[in-house]
């Protein structure tokens, strides 16, 4: 097998690696949503609690928990991806920019990195490995 052989195989992976990244981004994401609402895996600094439900924070998890539910099974996948792509953008130039310029400074790295995979996904769709893939056919 030649590197161009093994080049062209792995490209027609792409779309099965697309609901790979889909799935991993969002269990992920699903962690920060948890955290803030149910003090699981670990609750939210310094006290280890939760965050009030009916408060900016709150509400943010509540689109992370069942927004990444939505998007770890693919369904719905470009309006769920294109609001929390909002929510994070959000999260970030409110509460992370302000703190210093540089994300690695001020903590924004995870909602900035998030805002674009879920940039991402509003426009590439959940691929393959998906309900909206399932509900398609």
């Amino acid at each position: 097998m030649t590197a161009g052989t093994i080049s062209a195989k792995w490209s027609t992976w792409a779309p099965y690696v697309q609901s790979v990244l889909r799935v991993a981004a969002a269990a992920m994401f699903i962690l920060f949503g948890t955290t803030k609402l149910f003090a699981f895996p670990a609750g939210v600094p310094p006290n280890g609690g939760t965050v009030p439900l009916m408060s900016q924070i709150g509400l943010g998890a509540i689109l992370e928990v069942f927004g990444g539910g939505l998007l770890l099974v693919g369904l719905f996948t470009r309006p769920v991806a294109f609001l929390l792509a909002g929510e994070m953008a959000v999260a970030y130039f409110q509460f992370h920019a302000p703190k210093a310029f540089w994300p690695t400074l001020n903590g924004g790295v995870p909602a900035a990195l998030y805002c674009f995979i879920w940039l991402y996904f509003s426009a590439a769709g959940a691929g393959p490995w998906s309900l909206d893939a399932r509900r398609a056919k």
